[in-house]
Parts: C-alpha cells; structure tokens; sequence
C-alpha cells in the first residue's frame, strides 16, 4: 500500500491544483469591487498558477518521458486544461469564457515549460 503512494504521490500535487482551479471556476462571481486592480490582479494570479500547474505536471512526467519531452507534455495539459476551464465557465451564472483568459493562462503555462526546458540544457553543457 506505501508502495502505492509512493509512485502515486508526484501525481497528486498537479491533479490538486487543477481541483481548486475547478471549484473556484465553479463560483459565480470572484469580483472583491476593487475595479482595475482586481482585474490586473486576477489575471496575474491566472498566470502564475497556470505555470505553478505547468511545473506540477512536469515533475512527474519527467521521470516517464525525460525532462524537455515533459517540458511540452506540461505545457498542453496546462493550457489544455486552461481551454476547459474556460469552457467550464461558460455554463457558470454570471461567468463567461474568454479567449484571452486563455491566452494568459497558456502565456503563464508557456513561460515555465520555456524555463524548465532552457534551465536543464544549461546544465547539460554545464555537466
């Protein structure tokens, strides 16, 4: 059974995170009334946690495909992900989908899978 978590346990961080991004797409309104900077901030928070999800994914997909291959399958679950949550929205009262919610969720998701797969050729030439 400890085996089992074992080898389960790098997935669970990456399906968690995309649990919280489904509840909280589930809620009709995340508006706190603070105009521009809810906004700027709202979608700042989208971007970083779509790379946070990027990382969480590659994490385990790099032991099963190698590290850059991972970089890329990271970055489609992410801003795959991302269209889904969009679409999810689309049926939320007083939520809509966004092509450009999208965009900087996958621009988030873009970066990271961009640093993982630059950071770990750097240390292969510096190996």
């Amino acid at each position: 059974m400890a085996m089992r978590l074992k080898r389960l346990s790098p997935w669970l961080p990456p399906l968690a995170l995309m649990g919280v991004i489904f509840f909280f797409s589930a809620q009709p309104s995340l508006d706190s009334g603070l105009g521009a900077i809810d906004l700027i901030g709202r979608k700042v928070i989208h971007f970083a946690e779509y790379a946070l999800l990027t990382l969480l994914w590659w994490r385990p997909l790099s032991a099963v495909v190698g590290p850059r291959r991972a970089a890329l399958l990271a970055f489609l679950i992410a801003s795959g992900y991302a269209a889904t949550d969009e679409l999810h929205q689309s049926f939320v009262e007083g939520r809509h989908a966004s092509v450009i919610d999208w965009a900087i969720d996958s621009a988030g998701a873009a970066v990271a899978a961009l640093r993982l797969r630059t950071g770990r050729s750097r240390e292969r030439v510096a190996l």
